[in-house]
């Protein structure tokens, strides 16, 4: 079956299954409405009944309500006027007495005082409908079975009750007033409305399947001048606009320009490619060139149309070292890339041509290649544009060397800056004593000197001026220095040392500078305003590691994203607009130096804790 018949049939298809499935609900509706009619009858019959016979019992005031019932000579009269009305679908209306017998009945074939048959309730079978459209019309399926059956009534007659209650003041239901339905009586009905219906939904569904086909005949018949114009291209042949478009004015006509317009830019691609320093060449399955381009001239020394159509072995002679590659390729299907062979020799001084080759399989849907794609390139060309690429990467790695410093630069400036004001607030206040500022500024002039000539000898390993440190004077000096800055930022600086008297080896500026990352990124990290605490503690020996101290930095910020978390601490990465992703790298690569290790857990929208472990003095190997 062609793709044109298969598009045709799905549309007849779902044209004819939709007609069908809305015929079907309507054919269900149909039915549905004839038993809710019997229903809503029934119902008021019965609650005319029920009238009708508690007005009699109140005319007996004296004797009981069942002996109401018998000795009223009219109520039976009266019943069965009702039931004279009540049309059908409608059998009996009966009185019966709280253990369900019959004290009054309008079929005479029912003797008083016999129990009353237990009917099933006719509700079941036409619910209420007070439910969603969406749930009535799957209730309304559920049941179409159950009305089939009644309504052919095979297994013999099938009755149904509706019934009303009545009861005393001082006592519960006395009285039950019940109206016996046979839906079997509506058959006729059901199955005039149904046959009518019927006739509609088939008279509807044939023509939505003549619509479907008629439709489809036309949508799909310029097909086949979209097959034409491509049977065209195949051939190298591109109609004219005005001759593709043959007159039409539609969106169809401009499809077919846009195809012939496609078909003019793939010439113009196939004469760019002419236009490459590499030289193209495409084998099919049986060895013969389907396609040439670039620069043939360059590495086979012929033109295109004299290989085009030629055998592998036409191309390239048995002596040739790019036949065995090529014979390979064409009977296992495997792939080459970047082999350097020679081609053939310079006519003008005798020295042998050199190029790249690589071989690539076009894939089938069978085992054997349907092909394979060669390309010849000239070695010195790419030795070019690695060096070009190179020179580029160098240029890209010292911007962002040079980005790296002004970001760490900013850190000690800013902490000058702030003490500065400190200062300047302080001798406008008459305060002479700002001895504590000038040394912080005289120290971060320190510091930021050796941050520069870290980053000048990045990758050289750097020179660690060990010490014993004392950990709560290295962290109380970092909190110091970024109260400040933490509080113009509206951040609340915490403490908690746990760890008093622990000693660590360490280079207190280097180890003082990767803390001083880490508690400046958490203070970016609350633009808004937070809580930022910092805790020392120790940590037991676990498994290989010895004794070792913590170092926490919390924080109440935005948190890391999940996908970065692997990422933080690589070279050059950052989340942030201006950042340049080596403080972080730094700060890792500081811990390490000093034997210790950077663990952190982060909640989105909660804070990040990074935890700082180094081992304490005399454990550092």
């Amino acid at each position: 079956m062609s793709r044109r018949a298969g598009l045709t049939f799905l549309t007849v298809l779902l044209v004819a299954g939709l007609t069908t499935t809305l015929s079907a609900l309507y054919l269900v509706n149909q039915t549905d409405k004839q038993f809710q009619f019997i229903r809503r009858r029934a119902e008021t019959l019965n609650r005319l009944a029920a009238d009708t016979v508690a007005r009699a019992v109140e005319s007996l005031r004296g004797a009981s309500p069942e002996e109401a019932v018998r000795e009223n000579e009219e109520l039976a009269a009266s019943l069965l006027k009702i039931m004279s009305v009540s049309g059908s679908g409608l059998l009996e209306i009966a009185v019966c007495d709280r253990e369900g017998h019959v004290l009054l009945s309008t079929d005479y074939s029912r003797n008083p005082g016999t129990p009353f048959p237990a009917y099933p309730d006719y509700r079941e079978l036409a619910p209420d409908e007070h439910a969603s459209p969406g749930a009535a019309i799957w209730r309304r399926l559920a049941l179409i079975g159950p009305k089939l059956e009644v309504l052919r009534a095979e297994s013999g007659p099938r009755f149904y009750q509706l019934q009303e209650l009545l009861a005393a003041e001082d006592r519960g239901p006395v009285l039950s007033v019940r109206v016996v339905v046979y839906p079997a009586l509506i058959r006729q009905d059901v199955l005039d409305d149904l046959q009518e219906a019927g006739v509609l939904s088939l008279l509807s569904i044939l023509g939505s399947i003549v619509g479907a086909l008629v439709f489809s005949g036309y949508a799909f018949r310029p097909l086949s001048r979209v097959s034409e114009l491509l049977d065209n291209f195949t051939r190298g042949e591109y109609v004219a606009e005005d001759r593709a478009r043959a007159g039409r004015q539609d969106e169809f006509g401009a499809v077919l320009s846009k195809v012939n317009l496609l078909g003019q830019q793939l010439g113009n691609f196939e004469r760019f490619l002419d236009q490459l320093e590499e030289a193209i060449l495409v084998f099919d399955r049986d060895r013969v060139v389907v396609l040439a381009s670039g620069a043939l001239e360059k590495f086979l020394r012929r033109k295109r149309a004299e290989v085009t159509g030629r055998r592998l072995e036409e191309v390239f002679d048995a002596q040739s070292p790019v036949t065995p590659f090529l014979e390979q390729a064409a009977e296992t299907g495997a792939t080459l890339r970047d082999v350097r062979v020679r081609i053939a020799s310079d006519p003008e001084n005798g020295r042998p041509v050199h190029a790249l080759l690589s071989v690539e399989p076009l894939a089938a849907s069978e085992r054997r290649p349907a092909g394979f794609l060669v390309r010849l390139r000239d070695p010195e060309v790419r030795r070019q544009l690695e060096g070009q690429l190179q020179l580029a990467g160098r240029l890209t790695a010292i911007s962002r060397v040079t980005s790296g410093v002004a970001h760490e630069v900013k850190n000690p400036l800013n902490a000058m800056r702030m003490h500065l004001e400190l200062a300047k607030l302080k001798l406008a206040r008459g305060d002479a004593e700002v001895q504590p500022q000038l040394e912080v500024i005289a120290g971060e002039i320190l510091r930021l000197d050796r941050v520069v000539k870290t980053f000048l000898d990045f990758n050289r390993p750097l020179d660690l001026k060990l010490a014993e440190t004392p950990l709560d004077g290295l962290v109380e000096g970092l909190t110091a220095l970024t109260r400040p800055q933490a509080e113009a930022a509206g951040v609340r600086l915490e403490t908690a040392f746990e760890a008093r008297g622990a000693v660590i080896n360490a280079d207190p500026d280097l180890l003082k500078q990767a803390l001083l990352n880490l508690v400046v990124n958490a203070i970016e990290a609350m633009p808004g305003g937070g809580v930022l605490r910092l805790e020392t503690a120790l940590r037991p020996p676990s498994g290989e590691q010895g004794e070792e101290v913590e170092i926490r930095i919390r924080d109440t910020g935005a948190g890391i994203p999940p996908e970065v978390e692997e990422k933080i601490f690589q070279l050059f990465f950052t989340t942030k607009e201006r950042g340049s992703g080596i403080g972080l790298a730094l700060t890792y690569r500081m811990v390490q130096l000093h034997g210790g290790r950077i663990e952190f857990s982060s909640k989105p929208g909660q804070g990040t804790t990074f935890v700082v472990c180094l081992p304490l003095a005399g454990a550092l190997v």
